[in-house]
Parts: C-alpha cells; structure tokens; sequence
C-alpha cells in the first residue's frame, strides 16, 4: 500500500522532529531483541455506527499518532482515474467551520503534522502530535475528516498542482514503471488503476466529483481509527466516542471490491518509448501473492537472497561484479485479493542487451542453482535483524495496523515472524520457489529508447509499443 502524502512544516515542526529524532535514538538502543519481537498489546473496538478503533497504548514518549483509514483508494476510481487520490488531497483545503490558512497554521503553530493520501487500497488522514495537545487537535482532526468544504478556489490550485505533478512524472520512467507494470499485468482488473490518475483524467475532475466520492465511500463502517502513543485508552476511547459516534450515512456503501488476476498467458513486452532516454529502465516478473498468504514471511527470506538486500544475488552480478547498473532488486508487491512479484533495474541503452540477459539469467539461479543452508542462514539473520526496527515508532505501529484492517491480516503473522523465519529450510525454500516466483511466460515493461532496443525486446516475448507522451498507461492496450 503505497500512500503520496502532503506534509507542512514550520519551525516548531522542526524542533518537534528534532526532539523525536533524539527519542527514536534512545528507543533503537533498547529495542528488544529479535528473537522475542512480538507485537505490542493493542484493544480493537466497534462503535454502534461500525467505525473501528485500534488503541495502542506506548508511554515511552509524550507523543501520539491518529490517523482515519478508509476502505477505499485507486480500486473504487471506476472510469474518473484519480479521483481517490484527489479526495484524499482535498481533505485538508477547509471544513465548514475553518479554511485551509486557519488549519494549517493551527497545526504548524504547535508542531503538530497532518498529512492525507490514498493508495491503490486505502486512503488515510494521519495527525502526529504531541499528547498534551491531544484535547486541543483531537476535535480539528474530526472537523476535517467529518465536515471537508473542498472549497472551490483551493480544489483548482490542487487540481491544476496534481497536473503538473503528473506531467512531471514521465520525464523519469522510474517513476512511471510501476504503473505501466500493474497496468500490463492486472489488464481490466481494478489493480490495474494507477493511483495518481493520468493527466486527462485528474484535469477532468471537478469539486462534484470529489463530493460524490467522499459521500459514497467516507463512512465510519468503512473507517478504522487508529491511535498509537502516550494516551489513556479509557479516556481516548471517550473522546472519540464523542466526536465520532454521530458520523451516520444512511446510503448503502458502494461494491467497489478489488479486482484482478495477473495476465500472463505467454510472454510479453510492453515497450514505452521515450525518444530522448539516456538510458532502459525494466521490471520483469508476473504473478505475486495476496498480503494475507501464508507464506509471506518465508517469501521476503527467499527474496531476500534474490534481489531484497545490497549483497543480493542481483545487486552483486549486475552491480558488483559487471557494473552495468547502480542497483537491480526484487520484490513482492501484495494486496488484499492478489499480488505481482518483480525484478526491476535500468542500464545504459547501449548495455540494455548485456543487462537483461544477465538480469534474467540471476533471476535463473533460483532453479539452477537453487539456495544452499549458508545462503539461506544469512538471509535469515539479516531479515530477523532487520523486522523489530520497522515497528518501533508509533507512525510506524499506526501504518502496521492499519494495513492489518486493509488487508485482512491477524497479528500472530506478526507475532510468528520470528519463527516462521527459523521453520524456513532449503528443502522449503526451493518448494515456494516453484510454486511462487514465476518461472516462464514473464511479463516485461521496458522504458526506453524504442528505436535502439527494438530488436532486444522481440527476445523476451510478443513486443507491444506504447508512447511515453501518450496519456495514462496503457490500460487499454491488449
């Protein structure tokens, strides 16, 4: 789930984030260690309206992090591509009550953060705060998830910015590839929905249509609230009580389930041409897994030794060993209903032909080769040594919550992480390879100069040539 947030700072911000910084330094220093990493104690409760609260207490520091996460994000788009994400946005130009000045003023003044976003997913409003501020901005919060003006004149400075933001994008294919890659691969589905829209559409939105959506999808049985940090959860439970449990909508929420099965009935090239490129940018791959699968833990070791770490077998041959490029990696991408599984790298145009075939031949090696009891026991160490880390804020516990409600995953996989790491051997880890990582019919995005890597793209499959100036990301394309 990945989420494009706006943030404002002021000086305060910035002395509150130095302060944070010296707390996280302290908490890193007597973090526990990885072998007894479980999940903090957290209470899950439903109001009679159906909104969910997720109240983790942490008394380490005084600061708290709130954040509204909705079941809703790029899937529920339907024809108008951005228009969850543009919602998001939104959310922070006013309420009826205070215009956007007021509101930012008010949280920057404090050294307070709110920032929104939405992903392919979900869509969030997040609040960092200071706990001794929470009487004060608890309510503001409430005000701009419950009562957004969208008001006219700032959506169309937000409009007119995400525009040029998306214009911008194309200039550097890393920054599309993804999109062209879930286009390609989930065709129809509504995984295929790049988050950010495409200029034409995200151009053709109006304040109606944001309205619409938040009526349709803002709704607190499709809303978690989430609270990590410095608080009491009797009197937190209270305050939310109060200010979220008359949130009522008497419409029937949308069917916007997510949809999308990877298309990968022979081997395929998409070819993006971008005239003036320097240089080729790929990912190769196809079907991943859903973020609930059983073997998720297992697959980030396996994947690990591929191309999920700097000394990967990637890395080190197309990196180290050959210098054809400054970094090549591999990963799962999950979500709710499905997945994809990439390796992903850029090069040179003149190397395009070295690099892929050395790229395809590393990626080979998990079935030539296969992975030995060393290989694996130092992807395991790594990756147990890396996990405690990544929950060790309360913005960091908060996110991991709320992907829990997004996609349906219960702490023991947090909780067993450890063991399921140790329970990996060779003998497993070469079954999940056969039965995870897409061997033949692979599924290519190759953005580049078409001209000079036409004939080097016809190798890897039935080649289909896009323009990179062409509006959206070739969803349409068959």
């Amino acid at each position: 789930m990945r989420l494009k947030f706006s943030m404002k700072f002021s000086m305060s911000a910035m002395m509150f984030n130095s302060v944070f910084g010296l707390v996280l330094s302290a908490l890193m220093s007597t973090c526990a260690t990885a072998g007894d990493f479980r999940l903090p104690a957290f209470e899950v409760t439903q109001l009679s309206n159906g909104l969910t609260l997720y109240l983790m207490e942490r008394h380490d520091v005084p600061l708290v992090n709130v954040r509204a996460v909705l079941k809703v994000g790029a899937v529920s788009d339907g024809a108008q591509a951005g228009l969850a994400g543009l919602s998001a946005d939104a959310l922070l130009l006013g309420t009826s009550s205070h215009d956007k000045k007021t509101i930012d003023q008010s949280f920057d003044f404090r050294g307070a953060r709110l920032s929104s976003g939405a992903g392919l997913e979900a869509s969030s409003l997040n609040l960092d705060m200071a706990s001794k501020d929470s009487a004060e901005f608890l309510p503001l919060f409430a005000e701009v998830l419950l009562h957004p003006s969208f008001d006219a004149v700032e959506f169309a400075k937000l409009r007119a910015r995400s525009v040029d933001g998306l214009k911008q994008a194309k200039e550097s294919p890393r920054n599309v590839l993804t999109n062209y890659y879930r286009s390609m691969l989930f065709a129809s589905g509504s995984y295929a929905n790049a988050t950010e829209g495409s200029v034409a559409s995200v151009g053709n939105l109006q304040r109606s249509d944001v309205e619409h959506f938040y009526q349709s999808f803002y709704r607190p049985e499709n809303t978690a609230l989430i609270v990590v940090g410095d608080f009491k959860s009797s009197e937190m439970r209270s305050q939310l009580e109060s200010l979220f449990g008359a949130w009522k909508i008497n419409s029937t929420l949308p069917n916007a389930q997510a949809t999308g099965k990877v298309v990968a009935e022979k081997a395929r090239v998409w070819l993006v041409n971008k005239a003036d490129a320097g240089e080729t940018t790929f990912v190769f791959g196809g079907a991943g897994i859903a973020r609930s699968d059983p073997d998720f833990v297992a697959l980030k070791v396996i994947n690990t030794i591929l191309g999920g770490r700097f000394t990967s077998w990637l890395n080190d041959e197309l990196r180290i060993n050959s210098g054809l490029t400054y970094g090549a990696n591999s990963y799962f991408t999950t979500f709710s209903n499905a997945g994809s599984f990439a390796v992903s790298s850029f090069t040179a145009t003149a190397k395009t032909e070295a690099t892929l075939a050395l790229a395809t031949k590393t990626y080979q090696r998990l079935w030539d080769k296969g992975i030995d009891a060393k290989t694996l026991a130092s992807a395991k160490a790594y990756v147990k040594g890396q996990y405690p880390p990544n929950f060790e804020t309360n913005q960091q516990l908060a996110g991991l919550l709320g992907d829990m409600f997004i996609s349906k995953v219960g702490r023991e996989q947090i909780d067993n992480f450890m063991s399921e790491v140790d329970s990996l051997t060779p003998e497993k880890a070469k079954r999940l390879v056969d039965k995870h990582f897409p061997r033949d019919k692979l599924q290519m995005v190759l953005i580049g100069k078409a001209e000079a890597i036409r004939d080097i793209a016809k190798k890897y499959g039935e080649v289909t040539e896009l323009e990179i100036t062409a509006d959206g990301y070739g969803s349409t394309v068959k």
